[in-house]
């Protein structure tokens, strides 16, 4: 977590601890298992819906549809909407949304180096 040193000079809406901050807010918007489950699947790629769909298995049209738009508006996703009938609509990461890939690929690297350790403590709990 960040602590008051590293936040000295910055907006309170930089801090994640206060509930009312816009960086909790795109935190909770972002920190969710589809949200970096499409992050991942874009990577580098333009996807359009329905690749992203097969993409990341298990998400609903619904959920796929609600975190792109929520991804869109917190500029880490851009959509594209080629004039074809029937139109055509492809999502390609940003700037920022890049960023963000990078500290996803670490929580993916994390989850791959410890996934024997906690599976072996869920097994102690009988989960």
């Amino acid at each position: 977590m960040v602590t008051k040193q590293l936040l000295k000079g910055l907006p309170e809406d930089a801090d994640l601890r206060r509930a009312d901050s816009l960086a909790r807010e795109i935190f909770s918007d972002v920190a969710n298992k589809w949200a970096l489950l499409i992050i991942e699947a874009l990577g580098e790629r333009t996807l359009r819906f329905s690749e992203l769909r097969s993409e990341v298995e298990g998400v609903s049209h619904k959920m796929l549809t609600q975190n792109l738009r929520m991804l869109e508006r917190n500029g880490l996703v851009d959509r594209k909407v080629h004039p074809t009938v029937p139109p055509r609509v492809e999502y390609t990461l940003t700037e920022p949304g890049r960023g963000l890939r990078t500290a996803v690929d670490a929580i993916c690297g994390w989850t791959h180096q410890y996934l024997g350790h906690i599976e072996s403590a869920r097994g102690r709990f009988g989960a």
